[in-house]
């Protein structure tokens, strides 16, 4: 009988404790909707965060909220997205794709250095220190701090210590452009044919005095487009793509070879 009883009264309270959890299961329960794995599941996985969302679940609950649209993933191939699209019950809109391009041609044969940098090869950390060792304050450190950072192995560097863009496995996530900090890269439609490989705000004087391939603002660009598609601002040829029909006359006239033509998804100047 002295057995008897606190097994009785154990057993009762596993009873009461299991009751209970089941009602506060079932009462404070959070239905997850089933078509986030769904969702999921077709994302890229890469977690880069150029939706602006924490990382792909993130972005296939925010799909399903309904607080951000298909196409704010970047990553996401076409078939992709229009199966995602399908899941949500929307049509996919056309995407045209978008690549980074480096805003510089200076590499380590055409920019002289001011001082010799033996420390870490990072160029977030060396720019801290008067800009870094180029001549041109503007120009690439060359360190391959984006290659590094790219999720994707779209940028390895040249024997110039120049960023190299493959834009067969570029998806243009922005990683590179915002790990820069020259502010090197920007995204631009592949079928963009002419860039201006140059970010010195230097007047030409200086600019060549630092670089042989930097843009010394002498407006034979902009007087030579036929549409008024490149203007110099600020001692720097800028490119209106909205405008830029890819004619090339500004690369033929340029006489420092600062503006970039691409052949064969490859920038030559």
């Amino acid at each position: 009988m002295n057995i008897l009883t606190p097994v009785l009264t154990l057993s009762g309270l596993g009873v009461a404790f299991g009751a209970g959890l089941a009602i506060a299961a079932k009462k404070f329960c959070v239905v997850t909707d089933p078509r986030i794995e769904e969702v999921y599941a077709k994302l890229p996985g890469a977690n880069c965060g150029a939706c602006g969302m924490p990382g792909c679940m993130g972005f296939a609950e925010a799909l399903i909220q309904g607080t951000c649209t298909v196409e704010r993933c970047v990553v996401m191939q076409d078939e992709a997205r229009s199966e995602v699209a399908g899941i949500l019950g929307l049509e996919a809109k056309t995407k045209v794709k978008t690549v980074a391009v480096l805003h510089c041609h200076g590499g380590s044969k055409r920019v002289k250095d001011k001082f010799v940098y033996a420390g870490e090869r990072d160029c977030i950390a060396v720019n801290l220190i008067a800009g870094g060792p180029k001549e041109c304050f503007y120009g690439c450190i060359g360190y391959g701090t984006c290659a590094a950072a790219c999720p994707f192995g779209a940028i390895t560097m040249d024997e110039e210590e120049l960023p190299v863009v493959d834009e067969n496995k570029c998806t243009a996530c922005g990683v590179c452009v915002a790990v820069c900090p020259k502010k090197l890269f920007s995204l631009v439609s592949v079928s963009r044919a002419y860039a201006v490989r140059c970010k010195s705000l230097d007047l030409g004087k200086k600019v060549l005095e630092a670089c042989s391939a930097g843009c010394i603002a002498c407006r034979k660009c902009e007087k030579a487009c036929p549409v008024g598609a490149i203007k110099v601002i600020n001692n720097l040829a800028v490119i209106d793509y909205n405008i830029c029909d890819n004619r090339g006359e500004c690369f033929k006239a340029c006489p420092t070879k600062a503006i970039a033509k691409k052949e064969n998804k490859v920038w030559k100047s």
